[in-house]
């Protein structure tokens, strides 16, 4: 049974990374928050990334989560923004200690969202809106990344892949 299970996705990335905070109702889902993480450019890498892990702490503290789903990296045509993407996750992996992990890659998002895996991010944003019943398509994208991914962690509950753990 799911319904109260409380779930958080993350979308990595060191000057921006998105979170979403869903919980499963009676009725379907219901966001309970949703936002940004963000980093100034002119920081030190070691100093923003100890901020995300704070901040991704602090989410963790406050909401509960039941299991957290995190963006996997699955393909970049940029070394440099893979590797920073890469320490995010790192960070964020180390911040779940103790609590149920999935990783999804973006393919394994659209297909969820909309059952299509080349589905575009405005159809994945369009998705997000009405499965969680919004006013408007969440913004910024990396927030309705977020809650996509946090989605995710819920579907698979709710379905054939009810294991809690990703990472063992």
């Amino acid at each position: 049974m799911t319904e109260g299970a409380i779930t958080l996705g993350f979308d990595p990335g060191l000057a921006t990374t998105g979170y979403g905070v869903v919980q499963a109702c009676d009725h379907g889902w219901v966001v309970i928050d949703g936002g940004v993480i963000t980093t100034p450019h002119g920081t030190s890498r070691p100093e923003r990334l100890h901020d995300i892990y704070n901040e991704a702490r602090e989410l963790i503290n406050r909401y509960h989560p039941r299991g957290v789903a995190i963006e996997e990296i699955f393909f970049a045509t940029n070394a440099r923004t893979a590797m920073l993407t890469a320490e995010t996750r790192g960070v964020l992996l180390i911040a779940t200690h103790g609590l149920p992990v999935r990783g999804y890659t973006p393919l394994q998002v659209k297909k969820r969202i909309t059952g299509y895996g080349k589905a575009k991010k405005q159809q994945v944003q369009a998705m997000v809106k009405e499965l969680l019943g919004l006013a408007e398509t969440p913004r910024p994208d990396d927030m309705a990344d977020g809650l996509a991914l946090a989605l995710c962690y819920l579907f698979d509950l709710q379905g054939v892949n009810k294991e809690e753990h990703d990472y063992l």
